[in-house]
């Protein structure tokens, strides 16, 4: 699909991965709307590229299904979905004087990884389903898993549990919306550059980058979006997961 022209929405689009992956839609000449909650970070983002900030919790499908009705407003159908909106915990299934993982915690954490992302999958394809072909298809969905949903470490048991789901839920998917001629992929990736590692000290980024074969560093957001793009640009790329993660397999801890 040709992104020139095409609507797009990014959630988590303000920061991290999902902010990188906007700007390079955006500057590919989409017309790209953002979900975020932060609306501090959206707005900025969204000012910087040219599109569009709509704060959404992406686990409560009222409020998925009026944002998605407000990125259409202004932009069109959206012939794009990227999905990056995301927690990741970490809280031991016996903590602390043996004291027993939240399950609040861990039911919040599949509500907005696993639950979020399908909510925006099913309201952004029965839309994109209606809408006319373009470059022979209808949409393209791109979720984001991570590495964990394979080598979960310790203290991942909730977020790896999460991305396990988005991986399952890759291929039936894509079964289910052949029919509408729209695309979903998913990319796992290892460990990137967010902002939650940037907020680490050098020499523990250091650290972490050294544990990826090669290239032995961590990643960069960017590369991620040229992931994104390139799915996007070729037809043939569907029901699979990608690991993006310089062949890293995460030991235990």
């Amino acid at each position: 699909m040709d992104i020139g022209g095409v609507a797009a929405i990014v959630t988590g689009g303000a920061s991290g991965l999902g902010g990188a992956t906007a700007a390079r839609l955006a500057k590919a000449g989409a017309r790209v709307t953002l979900f975020d909650l932060n609306p501090e970070l959206g707005m900025a983002k969204a000012e910087a590229i040219g599109g569009q900030f709509i704060q959404v919790d992406v686990a409560n499908e009222a409020a998925v299904q009026e944002a998605v009705e407000a990125a259409e407003a202004r932009h069109g159908i959206a012939r794009i979905l990227v999905n990056c909106a995301g927690i990741a915990p970490a809280v031991k299934t016996v903590g602390k004087d043996n004291a027993p993982h939240p399950l609040d915690t861990f039911r919040r954490t599949i509500e907005v990884n696993l639950i979020g992302t399908f909510n925006l999958i099913a309201r952004f394809a029965a839309r994109a389903a209606g809408a006319e072909e373009v470059d022979g298809e209808r949409g393209v969905i791109v979720n984001t898993a991570s590495v964990a949903a394979y080598d979960g470490q310790i203290g991942q048991a909730a977020y790896s549990a999460s991305k396990g789901g988005v991986v399952g839920m890759t291929l039936p998917i894509a079964r289910d919306l052949a029919q509408h001629k729209i695309r979903v992929m998913t990319i796992a990736p290892g460990i990137f550059l967010t902002p939650m590692l940037e907020a680490f000290p050098q020499n523990v980024q250091d650290a972490l980058g050294a544990q990826v074969p090669h290239p032995s560093r961590l990643g960069k957001p960017d590369e991620y979006a040229q992931l994104v793009e390139s799915i996007i640009a070729n037809p043939m790329l569907n029901g699979e997961v990608i690991r993006l993660d310089g062949a890293i397999r995460m030991a235990p801890r």
